[in-house]
């Protein structure tokens, strides 16, 4: 009788996420949040700037 192996094709990235160095804290002034080390931006969630997604073509009511 012969054995029949299977398996799943490896899926996803490769490489392991990149990592930064040490502790970091949000930037923002009296704010004490430990930022991941996966997170590359400078500000936790709540003090993240908002940023507006770019609208090609579409006219935006105002209100």
């Amino acid at each position: 009788m012969s054995e029949i192996l299977k398996g799943n094709k490896v899926q996803g990235k490769l490489r392991a996420p990149r990592q930064l160095d040490g502790i970091r804290v949000c930037e923002h002034d009296g704010c004490e949040t430990l930022l991941s080390r996966y997170n590359k931006r400078a500000h936790c969630y709540t003090h993240t700037p908002t940023r507006f997604p770019r609208l090609r073509g579409r006219v935006v009511p105002e209100s």
